[in-house]
């Protein structure tokens, strides 16, 4: 037994040595903003049900916007990125034409509530390919996991149509340090392809707090849809104004 045990101390102490070796750093960022929708387009079943508004028909109102990334670099190249972006945007109005959505059918005069959720977790390996001077350029992949819904509620009864899906986009990074302290950022990840597009990208002013952390204050857009397979139509569009730290370990 104390032979098995200084063999598993000894390749752990081996196992931590190495990753002393490399050149390693950790990270947590962490943003929080509001949501203000651009367009919110819905039609399902899209050979039948009714093309709605959420913005303008059901009346979605602004909401409070939350994500967090946990990432790790190695060799100043190569980052790891985990990140859940959570948004649910509400709404309620009396509509005023007859809304026909996943079979059930809305009567113009009532009341009807609205709730769009669509929850985004992703996995980043991003490369850095330029970190000289006042630039950096990075770009990489990202496996994307979706878990949307969109119900509608009242009167004549509710409805929704839930999605879990799994989609590659492209990540990307530019940023601009314009002096010691601040720098202009650009982040995110976007694909179009025949059957849709996605993009969540920001840009921001970003300030050099201390050696280990970053403030930033920008403004983001999450747009997208799809009007593929599935009998779906679904397009979005949010735009952010948001603040985030990032904090280095």
């Amino acid at each position: 037994m104390k032979t098995h045990m200084g063999k598993y101390v000894a390749v752990m102490a081996v196992f931590f040595a190495a990753l002393q070796g490399l050149s390693a750093q950790a990270f947590v960022d962490v943003e929080g903003g509001i949501a203000f929708t651009g367009y919110n387009d819905v039609q399902i079943p899209s050979a039948s049900g009714s093309r709605i508004s959420l913005k303008d028909d059901t009346g979605s109102a602004s909401a409070l916007a939350f994500r967090i990334r946990a990432g790790y670099t190695i060799f100043d190249k190569h980052t790891f990125m985990l990140l859940a972006a959570p948004l649910s945007v509400r709404g309620s109005a009396v509509i005023d034409r007859n809304l026909s959505y996943q079979g059930t059918t809305f009567t113009a005069g009532s009341r009807v509530d609205s709730v769009y959720r669509f929850d985004s977790y992703r996995l980043t390996w991003r490369y850095t390919f330029m970190d000289s001077g006042p630039f950096e350029l990075a770009a990489g992949i990202t496996g994307k996991v979706r878990s949307a819904g969109i119900s509608l509620m009242g009167n004549d009864g509710y409805a929704i149509r839930t999605d879990l899906g799994v989609v590659p986009l492209i990540n990307f990074m530019a940023k601009w340090n314009m002096t010691d302290r601040f720098g202009l950022l650009l982040d995110g990840d976007a694909l179009v392809t025949p059957f849709g597009r996605a993009e969540d990208a920001l840009l921001a002013i970003q300030y050099r707090y201390s050696d280990n952390a970053d403030l930033r204050l920008g403004y983001r857009v999450l747009e997208g849809g799809s009007d593929g397979g599935g009998n779906v139509y679904t397009f979005a569009l949010f735009n952010y104004v948001t603040a985030g730290v990032t904090v280095r370990f």
